[in-house]
């Protein structure tokens, strides 16, 4: 499998930002970390070997950029709005940096996200915020409310990157045409302990006549060896 080792200097976080890329070409999926974690976290446990044929097929490529939540969300040293920004200054990393260079790279004119547990919130946020450049969300046990990291501080920046409080309230036809264009999976199980987040999230979706995926499996938990399951079949599911 070709490996890719990128550093750079990004202005959005002002500091050097490292990011692996898995793949010579295909559709362009973006892998966040799970919380805390970094950007070798998915290649360590497992999940790009999961998907390996894909990958060495040209199916897909994968981008598995730095993830920055022990400085943003659970960085309880600073201010939530503090907290809030640093996350919109990371996006930005990614919105600005990542996603033009796996575009252009890979042809497309989109690309997919994906990521489990607290990953599976970059994918669902990022891609909500953002449909006109995602064409896949692959989101494995996640959960999409981030009122617990916020210590009760609540500001417009937190509203528009907490899934479960924008959605519920969005009316713009045409913003609500592009999030019905994306294939969005939401992946669960019995013994997941994100299962009910999912169950809400999907029933969320539902009443915006959004179409989705809600993959509730049993003997299926909250950890790396269902989402090495899960991974491959859900990439498998993208065209193009």
């Amino acid at each position: 499998m070709k490996e890719a080792y990128l550093r750079w200097y990004t202005p959005h976080l002002s500091r050097e930002f490292e990011m692996l890329v898995f793949g010579h070409a295909g559709y362009p999926v973006i892998a966040f970390p799970t919380s805390m974690g970094r950007y070798y976290q998915n290649k360590d446990f497992g999940l790009i070997s999961s998907a390996g044929p894909l990958i060495d097929s040209g199916r897909v490529r994968i981008y598995c950029p730095d993830g920055i939540d022990a400085q943003s969300w659970y960085n309880t040293s600073i201010h939530p709005a503090d907290r809030v920004r640093t996350h919109i200054g990371y996006e930005n990393v990614i919105l600005h940096d990542v996603v033009p260079a796996a575009m252009r790279e890979c042809g497309r004119s989109r690309v997919g996200v994906a990521g489990a547990s607290f990953g599976g919130y970059h994918a669902m946020n990022f891609a909500l915020r953002h449909p006109d450049l995602t064409g896949y969300c692959i989101s494995m046990s996640g959960s999409f409310d981030i009122k617990p990291f916020l210590d009760g501080y609540f500001d417009d920046n937190c509203y528009f990157n907490s899934p479960v409080a924008f959605l519920p309230g969005l009316s713009d036809e045409r913003l609500l045409g592009q999030i019905r264009s994306i294939g969005i999976v939401l992946g669960t199980g019995e013994w997941d302990n994100c299962r009910q987040r999912n169950l809400e999230m999907s029933a969320l979706l539902a009443s915006k006549a959004i179409p989705h995926f809600l993959d509730d499996r049993r003997w299926c938990g909250h950890d790396w060896n269902y989402w090495r399951d899960m991974f491959p079949q859900y990439l498998g599911m993208i065209q193009g």
